[in-house]
């Protein structure tokens, strides 16, 4: 299939909304559909044995949309963590979050954190879901951690360097992706995983989300392994 398999994916899953409104859809439709889109890349990523698996679902920057559109995306995770929970559970899939789940409605963090709690002692698939990520705030709270301990004398000055900083990161518990793709015809990176990110190979595909499947997810892996090769 490959000769390596990355070990860790990161997509954004742009292109839900435009999906929609193309099929007369509304853009609440479209994310409805691209949360469909999403299980299937789920098991693709269990096929091609990947091992870790990490969705831009809700960006700092969307509370801007319209209100009904918001409130939508933020009941989404509610309507799929109470279906597919009891599956990941059976496929040992381990959901992890990044992101600031403190100011999101309570029923949309009580979702997330029973998924995070149920399946914590899962070894499979690792789906980190970055849900009111951003990353330069990442970053920021990333700093504003280490002053804190700086200033409580929890940390030297001078033992601040790379992987120490990695550690105050939403994705700490992660090694970085080794590629990132991008759906919607975009190419840009939309304040996703800056830090993380900054090695990764970058991919981008006119497909809307909720059209990605297996084959597209193995044609990005496979142009990334042929830019490899020709480096090399």
């Amino acid at each position: 299939m490959f000769s390596s398999v990355p070990e860790h994916v990161a997509i954004i899953m742009d292109g839900n909304g435009r999906w929609g409104k193309a099929r007369g859809l509304t853009r609440s439709e479209g994310h409805y559909a691209g949360v469909q889109a999403m299980e299937r890349v789920i098991d693709a990523c269990i096929d091609i044995d990947i091992k870790i698996l990490t969705l831009y679902a809700f960006s700092s920057e969307n509370w801007s949309r319209p209100k009904a559109e918001v409130n939508y995306l933020m009941y989404l995770p509610v309507k799929f963590f109470n279906q597919k929970l009891p599956g990941f559970m059976k496929r040992n899939i381990k959901i992890l979050v990044s992101g600031d789940i403190t100011t999101i409605p309570d029923s949309t963090r009580k979702a997330i954190t029973k998924a995070m709690d149920k399946t914590k002692n899962n070894t499979g698939l690792i789906v980190n879901i970055a849900f009111n990520y951003g990353g330069r705030n990442d970053i920021l709270q990333a700093v504003r951690q280490m002053a804190e301990d700086v200033q409580n004398n929890h940390l030297e000055l001078d033992n601040i360097n790379e992987g120490l900083f990695e550690n105050y990161l939403y994705t700490k518990a992660l090694p970085d992706p080794e590629i990132l793709i991008r759906t919607g015809g975009e190419k840009r990176i939309s304040n996703f995983l800056l830090w993380q990110v900054s090695n990764a190979e970058l991919y981008f595909t006119d497909v809307y989300f909720p059209d990605f499947n297996k084959e597209m997810l193995m044609e990005a892996i496979g142009s990334s392994e042929a830019r490899h090769a020709i480096a090399e």
